[in-house]
């Protein structure tokens, strides 16, 4: 026997081993999964080719794709739900979601802005009745005004979401649209970057927003919402109208709600005339004048804090801003972003020390309330206008203190009733 024969048995000790091992080993469940994953891709040519995506295009743009499974909002498998505890809009308080440094600093850059895009943001006032600084301010918060690089491909995100999704068939489409949007030349995929929730360009337009909403501002003959800043901005200026907008309405008015205020009023379907509210003691912050066509419209009591922090009086365009990203937190910091370009004045009353319960407590809270019937909108988390009449009207019925707001002491009462 040579040398190397005792190597050569070794290698083929090792190899008989192997060989066993990958004969017992079930198969690696990431690459059973991407399989599937690269199978259901492949099974949306027909809607893609119906859509008018060029094969070319399809095979060229899926070819190697795989799904991300660390997004958020995912429903996976033999894993827990990930929910979307990310989103700062329904995990923070108003004081640190709209904090006052943040809104100054982009307040100022929006002032700049304003002059630097006078003539397009004159242009959209002319044609859409949008305000300057509303449509600023949706740039302002949803990117920084293009400072901030949104961290996904987006057709990456798009597959995802329509695979394992908790909204399988809304991104199925978003995800051909996004094939659209490549096969029809409007930004490199490169470009094409996205939240983790699909929203692409300045503005945060889902692809099928983009083919509803978009307008081409410069006249360049396409939409572009990437690099061309009065296409953004008259894109969401037209988003609005058709959701919505009224011209020549506010979004709100801050008021001090009387000691007697019923916090769960402050729902939607409660609607009365602006005037109605004041002679009911609703008194607007700083002597503030409302005209008589003012005190006509239709508004709604919002106390985002319950009975604490500040109060407002929201109109129609209020909701419209909702349509865009459904929060109240998020309205209120465009809202208030939107005012301070054009007035140094913060909130009049200031944001309580409130805390937020986590978002498991509060889906425990909502369940709570849809046991005992007090609650019939949907078990998420968030503690919205909704959830905080539910709450108020609970806290009624125990003879618990009445103010509308999420906290252990009354999550503790609900879960022994």
């Amino acid at each position: 026997m040579t040398a190397t024969a005792p190597k050569i048995l070794q290698h083929l000790f090792h190899s008989i081993v192997l060989g066993a091992l990958l004969l017992i080993a079930p198969p690696h469940p990431a690459r059973a999964a991407d399989a599937a994953f690269t199978q259901f891709i492949a099974s949306l040519w027909p809607e893609a080719q119906a859509a008018g995506v060029p094969r070319a295009t399809f095979d060229t743009e899926t070819r190697g794709l795989e799904p991300d499974y660390k997004l958020p909002d995912l429903i996976l498998p033999g894993r827990p739900a990930t929910g979307a505890p990310s989103q700062a809009e329904f995990v923070q308080v108003p004081a640190d979601y709209i904090k006052d440094a943040s809104i100054a600093r982009l307040a100022a850059q929006g002032q700049k802005l304003m002059q630097q895009y006078r003539p397009a943001l004159d242009a959209i006032e002319k044609r859409f009745g949008v305000p300057a600084s509303v449509v600023l301010a949706i740039w302002g918060r949803e990117t920084d005004f293009g400072r901030y690089t949104l961290p996904y491909d987006a057709l990456r995100v798009m597959a995802t979401q329509a695979y394992v999704g908790r909204r399988k068939d809304q991104y199925r489409g978003e995800f051909i649209l996004t094939l659209k949007i490549l096969s029809d030349g409007v930004v490199s995929r490169t470009d094409l970057r996205a939240s983790w929730g699909g929203a692409v360009g300045l503005t945060q337009f889902l692809p099928s927003e983009y083919y509803k909403h978009g307008v081409d501002l410069d006249g360049d003959g396409r939409v572009d919402l990437w690099h061309s800043v009065p296409d953004a901005l008259a894109s969401a200026a037209q988003q609005l109208v058709n959701k919505g907008w009224q011209s020549g309405v506010r979004w709100a008015y801050e008021v001090q709600a009387p000691a007697n205020a019923d916090c769960t009023m402050g729902v939607p379907e409660v609607t009365k005339p602006i005037g109605e509210w004041l002679r009911a003691g609703f008194v607007p912050v700083r002597g503030q004048k409302i005209s008589a066509a003012e005190q006509a419209q239709p508004a709604s009591l919002l106390q985002p804090e319950g009975s604490y922090g500040p109060a407002f009086l929201t109109t129609k365009n209020y909701f419209v801003i909702k349509e865009y990203n459904f929060s109240d937190l998020y309205v209120l910091f465009v809202g208030h972003l939107s005012d301070r370009m054009k007035s140094p004045l913060p909130f009049a009353t200031p944001w309580s020390a409130s805390t937020q319960l986590r978002t498991k407590d509060v889906e425990a809270m909502q369940q709570g309330l849809t046991r005992i019937g007090l609650y019939k909108d949907k078990i998420d988390g968030k503690a919205g206008m909704q959830t905080r009449a539910a709450l108020g009207t609970y806290q009624k019925s125990a003879g618990l203190k009445v103010d509308c707001w999420p906290s252990e002491a009354v999550l503790r009462s609900i879960s022994t009733r």
